[in-house]
């Protein structure tokens, strides 16, 4: 599988509009990758919370209108980072798009762990409830975003839902980068999946970004990294590599908590 991972930096003096055309350019150019990936709010900043209202869209707006498109012209299964969605009731929240290689939105994921200690994000957005798992041709993907990396009981969880490969777009700030690439190699470990985790480069409202975006394999050895400024981190893997580490190395079979309800 070859997987590329759009670092794409967010710039205060970029329009949404021409950051969607930039980030839909930057897809298709990845034509001839399996699986393309964006970050965590790239059209608005993830730490832009006073945009958040007036930039949420419904699924079927503007950014899957573009992103279906870029998708389908490049034949690449994309997960489009996430956008401030607008539901139908009203609600706001922070979800992320998958298409497939003919443009059709397959799976979409309202981020479960909300970013901000009663202020930010954890107050303007409503929370996810369900994990999501994407079937792919040879592999699984499971989806989490920026703040889930610090919750392995959801990444259990998406393991018990067959995933392979863990895909966390991220804002994630420079402040708290060794904490990203730390997180990214125990999530690989623990869950003994491949970790595909994408950030962002430039400043979210004032905010630098840790970039660093980060490929790890289930040994938790680390693939490829991207430096600090925007670019595209392409790497190629076996995803067969998962359930050979599995077999090698059975630790899931192991597992005792989290298997049965609890007692009380």
């Amino acid at each position: 599988m070859r997987a590329s991972l759009i670092q794409i930096a967010v710039d205060e003096g970029e329009s949404v509009a021409s950051r969607r055309q930039r980030a839909a350019a930057l897809v298709r150019e990845q034509a001839g990758a399996d699986l393309v990936v964006l970050p965590e709010l790239w059209t608005t900043g993830a730490f832009a919370f006073e945009e958040f209202e007036a930039a949420a869209e419904a699924l079927d707006g503007p950014t899957h209108e573009v992103m279906a498109k870029a998708a389908s012209d490049a034949g690449v299964w994309l997960h489009a980072g996430s956008i401030p969605e607008r539901a139908p009731e009203g609600a706001v929240y922070n979800t992320s798009l998958v298409y497939s290689p003919s443009g059709d939105l397959v799976a979409s994921y309202r981020k479960i762990h909300r970013f901000g200690f009663d202020k930010g994000e954890a107050v303007l957005m409503g929370a996810g409830r369900e994990p999501v798992t994407v079937p792919l041709p040879d592999t699984t993907l499971g989806l989490a975003t920026c703040y889930d990396l610090r919750f392995p009981e959801l990444f259990r969880s998406l393991v018990d839902g067959g995933a392979e490969i863990l895909v966390i777009p991220a804002g994630w700030p420079e402040r708290r980068r060794a904490h990203w690439t730390l997180l990214a190699r125990a999530r690989a470990v623990e869950d003994q999946a491949f970790v595909l985790a994408c950030g962002t480069a430039g400043a979210h409202a004032g905010v630098p970004q840790a970039g660093h975006s980060i490929v790890v394999d289930p040994w938790g050895e680390v693939l490829a990294e991207a430096g600090h400024d925007e670019e595209v981190l392409t790497v190629e893997f076996d995803p067969g590599r998962v359930a050979a580490t599995r077999e090698q190395f059975p630790a899931l079979k192991d597992r005792v908590l989290g298997l049965e309800a609890p007692r009380h």
